[in-house]
C-alpha cells in the first residue's frame, strides 16, 4: 500500500519540479519520516517545503556540523576585515596553542583540518564537549596525532572550539556573539549558536537511526577501536564515550552551542545563511566579497581523510561541496554537512544557497542521500531561472 506524502509550503515559478521531486523521495523514506528543504537563487527564497509530523517551515533541528558553516562564516568575516590572516601562525593569536610541536601552524592548516589536532588522549567530558573554551585548554596542550601540515583529517568536535579560541583572542569576544550580531540578527536566521529559551518549544529531538538489517550488518563490520584516529575524533574514547546521534538532544549542548557541531536550525535558516554570505538576503547586502568568496571556497586538502578514512576535499573551513558530493555544482561551492543528514551550502556561481534538515538520524551519517536528487532538482531549476 502506497504511503500518502503530504508535502507541504510553497515554491517560486518555475522550481515545481523540487516539490515533484522532494514529493518523490518521500516515499522512499521511513513512515515518520520528517524534514524540510529550502533554497535561495539571488536572494530569494524560492524553495520552503517541508513534510512529517509535528513539523512546519519553522521548526528546529539539531544540524551537528553543519553548524561548522557559521563558525567559518565568522572567521571569513574577520580575514575579511583583517582581523585575522590564514598564513598567520595560530600561536600569534593564542600562545599556549603552541605547545607540543604545534606552533608553526597556520590559521589556514587548522581549518582546513591539517593541525592533527582531532581530540584529546583521555576524551572528554559531557560538559566539557558543550563548553568550546574547556575543550580549546585541553587542546592546545595536546601533541598532535600526525606531523601538522603532513596530512589532513576531519577534526569533527574539535575545530569549531579550536577556531572560536583564535576569534576570542584576536577580538576579545566569543564566537557565538559574533555570529548573532554579525549574520543572525541582522538576516532574522532560524540558526542559532546556542538556542535561546523562548525558541526551545520549536526544537524536535533527534530520532535515533532506523537502519535495515543490511545496514546493521555494515555498521557492525566498520573498522576501528576505541582508540584509532576516527574514535577519538568523535570522542568516543573517552570514560563515557559520546552518542553522537544524542548530542542536539541536550540542553546544554543546544544552550552553549558549541561550534562544531551545537547548532539548532531549520532548513530556512541553513539556506538563508548561505544566501546572506555569498548573495545577500532579505533586502541586505552579501556578507562576502567576491574575494573573500574566491579565497575561502578553494581547495586547501584533497584526499585520504585519515579520520573518515575515505577520500574528501576541504576548502577553507568549509567542505568544498561539488568535490565530495555534488559534481554538476559550480567551481568554488562550499558549505556543510551534518551527521544527521542535514546539508548546506553556496554555489556562487549560480547564484544558489541549499538548506536541508531531516529528524531522523540518518544512515550512514553525514550528508543524507535523498540530497543528491534535491540538489540537482533545485540546481537545474536555478540554471533554467536565469
Amino acid at each position: 500500500m502506497t504511503r500518502e506524502i503530504r508535502v507541504q509550503g510553497t515554491v517560486a515559478e518555475g522550481f515545481e519540479a523540487v516539490r515533484e521531486e522532494f514529493t518523490a523521495v518521500l516515499a522512499d523514506q521511513e513512515p515518520h519520516y520528517a524534514g524540510q528543504l529550502a533554497a535561495y537563487v539571488h536572494g530569494r527564497r524560492v524553495v520552503d517545503l517541508w513534510a512529517g509530523p509535528d513539523t512546519d517551515g519553522g521548526t528546529l533541528y539539531g544540524v551537528y556540523s553543519s553548524t561548522k558553516g557559521a563558525a567559518h562564516l565568522v572567521v571569513a568575516l574577520l580575514v575579511q576585515d583583517g582581523v585575522l590572516d590564514l598564513d598567520r601562525e595560530v600561536a600569534h593569536y593564542w600562545p599556549e596553542f603552541a605547545a607540543g610541536g604545534k606552533g608553526a601552524v597556520t590559521l589556514r592548516e587548522l581549518l582546513a583540518h591539517r593541525a592533527g589536532v582531532v581530540g584529546a588522549d583521555a576524551g572528554f567530558t559531557p560538559d566539557e564537549l558543550a563548553d568550546d573554551r574547556a575543550v580549546a585548554a585541553r587542546l592546545a596542550a595536546q601533541r598532535p596525532f600526525w606531523r601538522p601540515g603532513g596530512a589532513f583529517g576531519y577534526h569533527a568536535l574539535s575545530v569549531g572550539a579550536l577556531a572560536g579560541e583564535v576569534v576570542l583572542r584576536a577580538t576579545g569576544r566569543r564566537l557565538r556573539e559574533v555570529y548573532e550580531e554579525r549574520v543572525r540578527a541582522p538576516f532574522g536566521l532560524d540558526f542559532f549558536l546556542g538556542l535561546p529559551e523562548e525558541h526551545e518549544g520549536r526544537f524536535r529531538t533527534v530520532l535515533p537511526m532506523a537502519p535495515t538489517p543490511e545496514q546493521r550488518a555494515l555498521l557492525a563490520a566498520a573498522p576501528g577501536g576505541p582508540h584509532d584516529l576516527t574514535s577519538i575524533a568523535f570522542n568516543r574514547n573517552a570514560a563515557l564515550p559520546t552518542d553522537l546521534e544524542a548530542l542536539p538532544n541536550s540542553r546544554a549542548i543546544r544552550a552553549a552551542g558549541p561550534a562544531s557541531a551545537g547548532g539548532v536550525a531549520s532548513a530556512r535558516g541553513l539556506a538563508g545563511m548561505y544566501a546572506a554570505a555569498a548573495t545577500g538576503a532579505e533586502g541586505r547586502a552579501a556578507l562576502l566579497t567576491a574575494d573573500t568568496l574566491g579565497v575561502f571556497g578553494q581547495i586547501q586538502s584533497a584526499g585520504h581523510d585519515l579520520v573518515a578514512r575515505a577520500h574528501k576535499v576541504f576548502a577553507v573551513g568549509f567542505q568544498a561541496t561539488s568535490e565530495n558530493w555534488y559534481p554538476f555544482l559550480g567551481a568554488g561551492s562550499f558549505g556543510h554537512s551534518g551527521a544527521g543528514g542535514s546539508q548546506a551550502f553556496a554555489d556562487p556561481r549560480a547564484g544558489l544557497a541549499y538548506g536541508y534538515t531531516r529528524r531522523r538520524f540518518a544512515f550512514p551519517g553525514g550528508a543524507a542521500p535523498e540530497n543528491e536528487r534535491l540538489v540537482r532538482a533545485v540546481h537545474e531549476a536555478a540554471l533554467a531561472a536565469r
